[in-house]
């Protein structure tokens, strides 16, 4: 098995966020900054990493009928140690997200990875696929709450580089979520093509 090349499908290829268009919530409301898009970036990383490869593990024990259910306790039970320890940790990053690291668990990206791919293949690939899938995602959410950050707000990770004269609110509103998405997936589109 390629382990370049589905560690970068998740990257270029089947990004999750502007090819997919898979996890959208977290995807619009959580990145009004750089640090929140990065931040749950990486705790959904975390959670389809480990959750891809206990379901490869369990796959062959696991009777079809109850499969389903038996993904969400795994995927429920990663996020769970994840915000134990973001509240021991990092409490404000867990502040910050709120309500959506819970609503990791119904994240449709990890629960699609876990029935198309982690349900079908090794630990080994599985692992990769996580990896890839979740640095696709991680990428993504961070470049759009930067670009949220860097219009509405005129600071990079917290650091001012633009006058508050040059902020533009929307983007820092839902609709900015909107309209940043949809410009950027048209520039991924643009260089796909290219």
């Amino acid at each position: 098995m390629n382990y370049v090349k589905i560690l970068t499908n998740g990257i270029i290829k089947e990004n999750p966020t502007f090819v997919l268009l898979l996890g959208m919530c977290p995807t619009l409301a959580t990145t009004t900054s750089s640090m929140n898009g990065l931040s749950m970036g990486l705790a959904t990383m975390f959670v389809l990493i480990c959750s891809n490869v206990v379901i490869s593990f369990i796959k062959n024990i696991t009777p079809d009928m109850v499969r389903i259910p038996v993904f969400v306790v795994v995927i429920a039970s990663f996020v769970t140690i994840l915000q134990m320890c973001l509240k021991a940790y990092l409490p404000a990053i867990n502040e910050s997200l709120g309500l959506f690291i819970p609503l990791i668990v119904v994240n449709c990206l990890i629960l699609g990875r876990a029935e198309a791919f982690a349900c079908k293949k090794g630990p080994l690939e599985s692992l990769f696929d996580g990896i890839g899938m979740g640095l696709g995602f991680t990428l993504g959410l961070t470049v759009l709450g930067m670009a949220r950050e860097l219009l509405g707000g005129g600071s990079l990770f917290g650091i001012i580089l633009l006058p508050e004269t040059y902020n533009i609110l929307l983007f820092v509103l839902p609709p900015g979520a909107f309209i940043t998405l949809g410009f950027l997936i048209a520039l991924v589109n643009n260089f796909k093509k290219a």
